[in-house]
């Protein structure tokens, strides 16, 4: 064996003598090595984690943008959204207005829980009617029971152009539906108010790019990385009210293939059907022609929670009419500047 070699030898010896843990010593007399939990690597739970990065981009949008608007409906996702921009903006006011497009067609119990939400939360809030677009011609219906959820699209673009919105602050999740879920969390709109899938920007390390022109404007969604579990137990840790449909009460309702459509003055059982009254709660909360509820006991946040971990279809998957239409119905409204 030559120099080189022995030099080369006594390193690599040297090297495992030092990374080898099993060969060291054992530690001193009263000192005992911790064993690493997973608090210890990971100091944040999820909902900690998921909370800042949500409280980040809304502070981000209020750096970035001149007049933004979160989107609100007076569901449980838009509800977060707001107790998330409390936490976000306090003690001052919220650097944004409330925007609900209202189709007319909504839960009655959505529309007093949205108003006394908001008349305790102190902020302002913008209602623009699809009964308006209606009345003006920039929507037709081909029924006056039709869903009108599509109809939104006109009505909240026009609300854009109107009020010089630069950016709407949306509580769409990607586990809720497939277009979603390819959808960034800045998510830009061309003058026309359209998304191109195929031409979304590159959001690394959590930079999100902004910059828009007059005329463009940006969908952005806080709670993109969030799941209704997620949903469900910051609204739990935190005690935050929602609408009581969320809970399990008596409704009429007429089974329609996998779905249970509620009785209403829109939707009426056809020839042939029959009507029953169930035990049901709604997972989402929208247009009531095409939201349908799901066979449900859970009467408190926690069973909710306790259904909704073993739930194997998504809440719009299950529950909105609306997307069963075809494999791609959401993908293609969103491109005509759905939500």
């Amino acid at each position: 064996m030559n120099d080189n070699t022995a030099r080369k030898t006594q390193g690599v010896t040297e090297a495992v003598a030092v990374c080898d843990i099993s060969r060291r010593s054992q530690p001193a007399p009263g000192f005992r090595r911790k064993r690493l939990t997973a608090p210890d690597v990971f100091p944040w739970g999820t909902l900690e984690a998921l909370e800042s990065e949500a409280i980040h981009i809304l502070r981000e949008v209020a750096g970035e943008f001149q007049n933004p608007v979160l989107l609100f409906s007076g569901g449980k996702d838009s509800v977060v959204l707001t107790r998330l921009a409390e936490k976000a903006f306090r003690p001052g006011r919220f650097p944004f207005a409330l925007l609900h497009i209202d189709t007319g067609h909504n839960f009655p119990e959505v529309i007093a829980f949205r108003d006394r939400f908001v008349g305790t939360l102190g902020e302002r809030l913008v209602v623009r009617l699809v009964e308006d677009s209606i009345r003006e011609g920039r929507v037709v219906p081909k029924s006056p029971t039709e869903s009108r959820n599509a109809y939104q699209s006109v009505t909240l673009l026009d609300a854009i152009s109107e009020l010089g919105i630069d950016a709407c602050i949306g509580g769409a999740r990607r586990d809720e539906e497939k277009a979603r879920a390819k959808e960034r969390v800045f998510s830009f709109r061309d003058l026309f108010g359209e998304w191109d899938p195929r031409n979304q920007r590159p959001e690394l390390w959590n930079l999100y790019n902004a910059r828009v022109h007059d005329g463009q404007h940006m969908r952005v969604f806080p709670l993109s990385n969030w799941t209704e579990l997620d949903v469900w137990r910051y609204i739990a840790r935190e005690e935050l009210a929602v609408p009581s449909l969320y809970f399990a009460h008596e409704r009429e309702i007429v089974r329609r293939g996998t779905v249970l459509a509620p009785v209403s003055d829109l939707i009426r059982p056809a020839h042939g059907e029959a009507s029953e009254t169930l035990s049901v709660r709604f997972r989402t909360v929208g247009d009531m022609s095409c939201t349908c509820p799901v066979a449900s006991r859970a009467t408190t946040v926690g069973e909710i929670i306790a259904e909704t971990a073993v739930a194997r279809i998504s809440e719009r998957g299950a529950t909105r009419l609306d997307d069963q239409a075809s494999e791609a119905s959401m993908e293609l409204r969103k491109r005509e500047g759905y939500f």
